[in-house]
């Protein structure tokens, strides 16, 4: 039997986050952020107390891009969303820790809807504390993931997904072998230089990727045209290359798609990208997405990321003509866990279905660290990491905490430039010292005495106290 907890106390924290160059994907453009910390304390049901914690870049923009919301107002869903799942996490009695997930993602999500909040951002509270219940269990139990998670120690079960049964996934956890080196897909976002100095083909600038991920628009002639110029950039590199691109919901609907699949297919200038194009990820808003079968466009392999927003996307995506959808530890490390058991049931089947690994700017620390031993766990062999391209190693963390983890994590982080940040081999990032660690992909916390608390929402104003 899984152990059983209870969660005594959950806090969160920030500390801004400057970028070095900006971010723009979609219709947002990012120069600075922040992270947030949670530090929970757990009570392990006959075996005491443990603490544990992650860390995630609130994005603003991404979780919830209705128009009419600032970029502030944004981020103030991330943060209520967060407060919400606090205190149904904090019920009292012992339950595994996917049963307390299990428990509080329904009334999550209903509580968050009743503030205008959407399902993505709704899932956001729950996964990053999910994250660190996670962490102080292992801890607890003196285990590291890839073992706890081998022995489904948070007591996964398909209670959420009934087109699956508890022992498949049992079966799934039990199988799984970590992968020793996960490549990093390198971004060039919609404001990076393309060629010369700086430029995709630049190795002091891509980090030597054999992969990469190339931001799209939504326009399908202004697209076709800079992918044209960065196949023939790619094309200058001394080894093959593969590609994913990505429009995080920019095009409008299936015609613009079409239109750009098209120019993929014919086009000889974009021969270099669609030769090599594994998939294309979110094209459409997620509405228009769950409302458009994809028909004769499922011959290219596309993939779902802010359309999932919920434990059935997977399945109404794959009725849809979709092939793929994204892990990403903010949206939820279960529901990954999930999609991966169902992508591997589905292809033993005769399909061919994959889970990807895509960042949201997962920092230096515990949050690339988390990230990336999920994916090695479920068998992502390549993952976006753009947080090493848009933040300045470990940016302005204390100096003797990234020395801390430089220290428990030798092969994973290197210091460069008087900075320390990720280390990584010949397009690589190992995953041997996140392996060896007690605890959810960290021998180590973040100094909790150098964070403020995090910033509280700011209260929305309806539109009856305006009149």
């Amino acid at each position: 039997m899984p152990p059983r907890i209870k969660v005594n106390d959950i806090a969160f924290f920030e500390r801004p986050l400057p970028f070095v160059r900006p971010f723009r994907f979609g219709a947002v453009t990012i120069t600075a952020s922040t992270q947030l910390f949670v530090r929970v304390e757990i009570e392990v049901e006959g075996k005491g107390r443990a603490t544990g914690a992650s860390a995630e870049m609130l994005a603003p923009k991404w979780f919830d891009k209705r128009p009419h919301l600032t970029e502030a107002q944004s981020l103030d869903g991330l943060r209520r969303s967060l407060a919400i799942a606090r205190e149904l996490y904090l019920a009292k009695g012992f339950d595994t820790a996917f049963g307390r997930h299990a428990k509080c993602i329904g009334p999550q999500v209903a509580a968050c809807a009743a503030e205008d909040i959407p399902p993505l951002t709704a899932g956001f509270g729950p996964a990053e504390i999910d994250k660190a219940i996670l962490d102080a269990l292992l801890r607890a139990a003196g285990v590291n993931f890839f073992e706890g998670m081998a022995g489904n120690i948070a007591g996964i079960d398909a209670r959420l997904t009934p087109d699956l049964d508890d022992a498949v996934i049992a079966r799934f956890l039990s199988t799984r072998r970590r992968l020793d080196r996960v490549a990093i897909r390198h971004t060039v976002g919609m404001d990076d230089t393309v060629e010369g100095d700086g430029g995709v083909a630049d190795p002091n600038e891509n980090a030597d990727a054999r992969y990469f991920k190339l931001k799209l628009n939504g326009d399908p002639a202004h697209d076709a045209a800079r992918l044209a110029r960065i196949g023939r950039e790619l094309a200058r590199l001394p080894y093959a290359t593969k590609v994913t691109l990505d429009a995080n919901e920019q095009y409008a609907d299936l015609a613009a798609l079409s239109a750009l699949v098209d120019r993929l297919d014919h086009d000889a200038a974009l021969r270099p990208i669609a030769a090599n194009l594994f998939y294309i990820e979110q094209p459409m808003p997620r509405d228009i997405t769950k409302a458009s079968p994809l028909g004769g466009l499922a011959t290219r392999s596309f993939i779902i990321d802010e359309a999932d927003d919920s434990y059935d996307a997977f399945p109404q995506a794959r009725a849809l003509g979709y092939r793929g959808i994204s892990s990403k530890s903010c949206k939820g490390i279960y529901k990954s866990v999930i999609n991966a058991t169902r992508a591997a049931a589905w292809s033993a089947d005769g399909g061919e279905y994959f889970i990807s690994g895509e960042d949201l700017t997962c920092q230096a620390g515990l949050g690339v660290q988390q990230d990336l031993a999920l994916g090695a766990l479920i068998g992502v062999a390549h993952a976006e990491r753009n947080g090493h391209h848009y933040v300045d190693g470990f940016a302005d963390t204390p100096a003797d905490e990234a020395d801390a983890f430089l220290t428990a994590h030798p092969d994973l982080y290197m210091r460069d430039g008087g900075k320390v940040r990720l280390a990584i081999h010949d397009g690589d990032l190992l995953t041997g010292s996140i392996a060896a660690a007690s605890g959810f992909a960290s021998s180590i916390h973040p100094d909790w005495s150098t964070m403020q608390p995090l910033k509280r929402p700011t209260p929305r104003v309806s539109q009856e106290q305006t009149i």
